[in-house]
């Protein structure tokens, strides 16, 4: 494997994410209770657990780096900072509660605003999804690239079990192959970046901490994630929420896409 520009980043970044995975797993046999933070917005002390030994790992390694967290008060003085860490320490808390494996650890570090790694664990089969800038992306040691799917019709689809059950998805599932339900954004964006699917999209708002870790996985196998209003995200933003519509992919596809959305 070649020098990585981030060898000592990625090194920290994956002890982290395999540290939080092994709380999530244990709570996964022993304890997923949970209570609401915010209207529609679970948190179970795995959660909490989890963030904490990501912020610890990253704090010792790197004691100068800002963090952004789902499950840490914001600082306003991130916003001044060149190097900052985006995490969710559990993104699929809803699958986790009732016990549905599809829930990953998602570590992303922006530098400039600009992602240039991503780390995305599943704890309960310890695949770790990583990349770095200039690099590439990995499933554990294997290179991964993007689908070579190149049309819509023929693309298997990842999307949100909340957002097809809304109807959110219903302008959109004609377009494709097939759409698939699964839990965690991250682990769907990785999916994506490992040619294990061929696209995803999203109708409802993400967060920064949902998204960065696997744009970053995308970029290096190949692919691209946008906004379709705004196009690729720039990271450390005031309000962390990307609006609707989202897709990723092959560039092909996300340029399909957003020529057909755009008559819907």
């Amino acid at each position: 494997m070649m020098k990585l520009e981030f060898e000592r980043e990625v090194a920290a970044a994956r002890k982290a994410a395999r540290a939080a995975g092994e709380i999530i797993a244990r709570h996964c046999q022993t304890d997923r209770e949970s209570w609401d933070k915010a209207e529609d917005s679970p948190v179970t002390r795995a959660d909490l657990e989890a963030n904490e030994a990501i912020c610890a790992v990253l704090h010792e390694s790197f004691p100068e780096d800002a963090i952004l967290s789902e499950e840490t008060r914001d600082a306003p003085g991130r916003l001044d900072a060149e190097r900052l860490w985006i995490i969710d320490p559990l993104d699929g808390t809803k699958e986790f509660i009732q016990g549905i494996p599809e829930f990953a650890v998602s570590i992303g570090l922006a530098l400039g605003g600009e992602p240039v790694l991503g780390v995305v664990y599943q704890p309960l089969t310890r695949e770790c999804y990583w990349g770095c800038r200039g690099a590439g992306t990995y499933l554990d040691d294997a290179p991964t690239q993007v689908s070579g799917v190149g049309r819509l019709d023929q693309a298997v689809v990842l999307s949100s079990r909340s957002e097809l059950s809304r109807g959110q998805m219903d302008p959109y599932k004609e377009l494709f192959k097939e759409v698939r339900p699964l839990g965690s954004v991250a682990l769907k964006l990785a999916l994506v970046a490992a040619g294990r699917a061929d696209f995803w999209i999203s109708a409802a708002p993400k967060s920064e901490w949902d998204v960065c870790g696997g744009d970053l996985l995308l970029r290096e196998a190949g692919g691209t994630f946008v906004t379709l209003a705004t196009g690729p995200r720039r990271y450390n933003q005031a309000d962390v929420l990307l609006q609707p519509l989202m897709a990723a992919g092959p560039q092909r596809l996300v340029d399909a896409f957003r020529e057909r959305s755009a008559s819907r």
